[in-house]
Order: structure tokens, then C-alpha cells, then sequence
């Protein structure tokens, strides 16, 4: 659980950050409404990331909304609250925004985001007022979305560096994710479930051969200890990862959640320089190269797994084709600009 408050920690301290001193004056001359907000802190109501997230408190007010934090131990839980209206906002990993917006829950896309430069990209027009419409779906709308990095294939054994290597291969599949289980199982993997809680134990002690993690996860979860003798992370970026703010948008003023975004996006650097960091502490001599025709293996791998979850419902088409001509803007001689496949 240490991994997961780290993870949270970091992306409401970025969001909290440069909050206004006149927040209170301002606030003075709008309604203020109350509202719950439910978040996930894995140690409770004392822990860190309830803490942090007070810090959004006078920022909210300044945009006529008391938020009045709940916190959650358990993201089903918190998840369940906030569909039957106990909460009326709540923050979530992608995995479970399925429920509330299919178009936000496809950035986990395997491939779709496969660097930096496409992530800015995206995040600025899906943060955009162009976009609005997609950030809602039913009475529920994104109103911020925080990456938390690359999702990298950490091996215990530096052979398995290619998907044919991969047959056979015990692979940690987190809260029975569908996604997930039905990549592992499109490789000839072996699905084994685990949680946020047990995957790094698993790992470390052998009891499955391959974890998908960021790199944040090498130090707090000491990936490291699972990755000796032999071990390696392969130097090909899986798939993006963030948390996502929702929340019941009939319930806030006009407009809050698109304040939300755009002032979320301003703190996009800051979220990545912790990226950057969690990546670079991570020694040398672990990282496995990629052969230039292996890439190419993997890409158009993750291409075709991509439109086989989308007919099976579990990506949604258009931001799938919005992710494209990210890719496309800064790759326009790629082959998939032209088939337009997606």
C-alpha cells in the first residue's frame, strides 16, 4: 500500500500547489455550496493523501464549491459511494472509470500514448472547452486527469525480452482487471490475480514471473529485490497510467469541472519532473534494450490488441481515433496514418 499513497501523494501535491492567498476574499462575494468529496487513502482518514487533498479546499471555494472530504480505505468502496450519490466527487484510478466515462477510461489504451510529447498533447486538448462534451457521460464528468507515468514489463528473467517469450509466463493481473487478463492471456501468459497490496510480494518472492508497474514502483515497492539475480524492466513503455477526478456534474456550478481541468493541466509539468525522477533512480544496469525490429514487433502487437479490445467494448472507438492523430501529428510518416485503422 505504500506504492499506492506515494502515487496519490505526489498528484494532489501537485495539484494543490500555488494556490491563491485570496482565495477566501474572492470566495466572500460567490454562494458557496458544500459537497463530498471521496478519496482514496489507504491509511484512512489521517493519512497523507486526506491531508494533501484538504490543500484543494480553498481553491474549490474560490469557484463557489466547500468541499468536505471522506475518505476511503477501499476504491471499491469509494467507486460505489459515488454511483449511488454519497459522494458527490471522487478520485479513482482509470481502471475504475469505466463505469463513468468510456472515452477517459481508454487512456490506459495499450501503445495509444507511447511518449511524453504525445501525452502533452493529448492532455492539452482533452483539457481543452473544445472537448468538454467527451468529458461527460450521463449525469457523471471528468473534471481532471493526473498521469502518473509509463506502465514498463518488469521480468525476473532478462530472456523474456520479446512477446513470444512470454508464453507460458506467470503474469500478476491486478484486481481482476479485464483488460489486463485478456492481454496476458493473448500472449499465452498465465493470469494470476493479486492486488495493489500482494503483486510486489509476488514478484519478489517468484510466485509470478512478470509485473506490469511504473516506474515509481521499483523503489516503494522494492521491485528491485524480485528483479536480482537476473531480472530486468524492458525499455518499451506498455501503456499510460493516471488517476482521474469524477464527479456529478448537475451538482456543481456551471463550469467547475472545466476549471478543474484546465487548472490540473497548468501542474502537468510538475507531475512529470516525479516521473522523470522515479525513471532515472532506477540503475543502468537493470533496463533491457530493445532491438529496433522487436519495437516494431510490439507496436504493431499492441495496434491489433488495441481494435480487438475496442470491437470487444472494452476501448472506446473515438478516443482511440483521438489518440491516433496524436501519434500521427508527431509521427505523420508512420504506416498507421495513412490505414487510418483505428
Amino acid at each position: 500500500m505504500k506504492f499506492l499513497s506515494c502515487l496519490l501523494l505526489f498528484v494532489i501535491a501537485t495539484i494543490t500547489i500555488g494556490k491563491s492567498t485570496h482565495t477566501y476574499a474572492e470566495s466572500a462575494h460567490t454562494e458557496i455550496s458544500e459537497r463530498t468529496f471521496c478519496v482514496w487513502d489507504p491509511v484512512g482518514s489521517g493519512g497523507p493523501i486526506v491531508s494533501m487533498v484538504k490543500g484543494l479546499i480553498p481553491k474549490s471555494l474560490n469557484w463557489g464549491v466547500k468541499l468536505n472530504i471522506e475518505a476511503y480505505t477501499d476504491e471499491k468502496v469509494a467507486a460505489n459511494d459515488f454511483k449511488g450519490e454519497a459522494c458527490d466527487a471522487v478520485l479513482l484510478t482509470d481502471v475504475s472509470i469505466r463505469d463513468f466515462n468510456r472515452f477517459t477510461s481508454t487512456y490506459n489504451a495499450v501503445g495509444a500514448i507511447p511518449g511524453e510529447k504525445e501525452l502533452k498533447t493529448l492532455l492539452s486538448t482533452l483539457s481543452s472547452p473544445k472537448a468538454a462534451k467527451l468529458m461527460k457521460q450521463d449525469q457523471y464528468e471528468i473534471a481532471g486527469i493526473f498521469p502518473i507515468g509509463s506502465v514498463f514489463i518488469f521480468v525476473r528473467d532478462k530472456a523474456i525480452d520479446n512477446v513470444e517469450h512470454f508464453h507460458g509466463q506467470k503474469m500478476a493481473v491486478l484486481n481482476g482487471d479485464p483488460v489486463a487478463a485478456n492481454m496476458v492471456r493473448r500472449v499465452g501468459g498465465s493470469v494470476v490475480p493479486s492486488s495493489l497490496a500482494n503483486f510486489a510480494g509476488m514478484f519478489n518472492n517468484g510466485s509470478v514471473d512478470i509485473v506490469f508497474a511504473p516506474a515509481v514502483a521499483f523503489n516503494t515497492m522494492e521491485l528491485y529485490k524480485g528483479l536480482e539475480p537476473s531480472g530486468g524492466i524492458l525499455e518499451y513503455p506498455l501503456l499510460q497510467t493516471s488517476l482521474q477526478l469524477v464527479i456529478h456534474h448537475k451538482k456543481f456550478p456551471q463550469g467547475y469541472g472545466q476549471k478543474l481541468r484546465s487548472y490540473s493541466l497548468s501542474k502537468l509539468d510538475n507531475m512529470l519532473e516525479v516521473v522523470h525522477t522515479a525513471e532515472s533512480e532506477i540503475p543502468e544496469k537493470y533496463w533491457i534494450n530493445i532491438a529496433e525490429n522487436d519495437k516494431n514487433q510490439y507496436t504493431d502487437y499492441m495496434r491489433t490488441a488495441r481494435i480487438s479490445l475496442r470491437d470487444e467494448g472494452f476501448y472506446e472507438s473515438k478516443a482511440l481515433k483521438l489518440m491516433r492523430k496524436v501519434r500521427c501529428k508527431h509521427t505523420p510518416a508512420h504506416g498507421e496514418c495513412a490505414s487510418k485503422i483505428e
